[in-house]
C-alpha cells in the first residue's frame, strides 16, 4: 500500500494558481463597477488583459499541467468524455477533463473579448491606450452592445465552469477547489494524465 506522501502529485503551479483566481478577482470588480466606476472598471479590464496575456504564454512554456498540448483534445474525445459522464463512467483526470479543457479556451476566449472590446468602448469616450487611435471613431453605442454581450456570456460560462467543477468534484469524490489552492491532488489507479 502506497503512503500518502507518494500518492500526492503537483497538478497545478502557483503561477496557474495565482492567474485562476486574480482572474476571478478581477473580472468580479469590472463586472460590479461596470457603469458606476469607469476608472476602477478599466484598470480591471487592463489587469484581466494582463493576465491573459500570461496564461496564453504559459499556456506554451509552462509547466505539465498548464500547458495547452496537455488539455486540448480533439472534439471526438470530448464528445465521448461528455457521454461518459452521462453514463456515470468518466474516467478521472488528475489535469483538467477533455470538457474542462474546452471550458478553459472558451473562458480565455470570452473574458479577453470582454476586455478588449471595453478598452475599445473606453477610447471612443476619450479614455484609454487606444484614445487616439482610428477605434476612438467606432460607434460607441455598437460596441457597448457588443461588451455586455461578452461580459453576460462570460458570466454564463463561468457559471457552467462552476457547476461542471462541482459535478466533477462529486463524481470523483474530491475537492476540485480545494486542489486549485494548493496545486495538488491524490493520484489514483486508472487516473489519465
Amino acid at each position: 500500500m502506497q503512503n500518502r506522501e507518494s500518492s500526492v502529485i503537483k497538478v497545478w503551479d502557483i503561477l496557474v494558481r495565482v492567474f485562476h483566481w486574480a482572474l476571478m478577482l478581477f473580472f468580479f470588480i469590472a463586472y460590479v463597477t461596470g457603469g458606476e466606476l469607469d476608472l476602477i472598471h478599466a484598470y480591471a479590464g487592463y489587469g484581466i488583459l494582463g493576465l491573459l496575456t500570461f496564461r496564453l504564454l504559459w499556456g506554451l512554456i509552462g509547466t505539465r499541467f498548464s500547458r495547452f498540448r496537455q488539455f486540448i483534445y480533439s472534439p471526438q474525445q470530448t464528445l465521448n468524455y461528455l457521454k461518459s459522464m452521462l453514463s456515470n463512467k468518466s474516467p478521472r483526470y488528475l489535469g483538467h477533463n477533455p470538457a474542462g479543457g474546452y471550458m478553459v479556451l472558451a473562458l480565455i476566449g470570452s473574458v479577453a473579448m470582454t476586455a478588449a472590446l471595453g478598452i475599445a468602448l473606453y477610447a471612443t469616450e476619450g479614455g484609454g491606450p487606444w484614445s487616439n487611435s482610428f477605434i476612438a471613431g467606432f460607434n460607441g453605442d455598437w460596441l457597448e452592445e457588443i461588451h455586455e454581450f461578452f461580459a453576460n456570456l462570460s458570466v454564463f460560462l463561468i457559471s457552467l465552469h462552476v457547476l461542471g467543477v462541482l459535478i466533477s468534484s462529486l463524481k470523483h469524490s474530491e475537492n476540485l477547489v480545494r486542489s486549485m489552492l494548493s496545486g495538488t491532488k491524490n493520484r489514483r489507479p486508472g487516473d489519465i494524465e
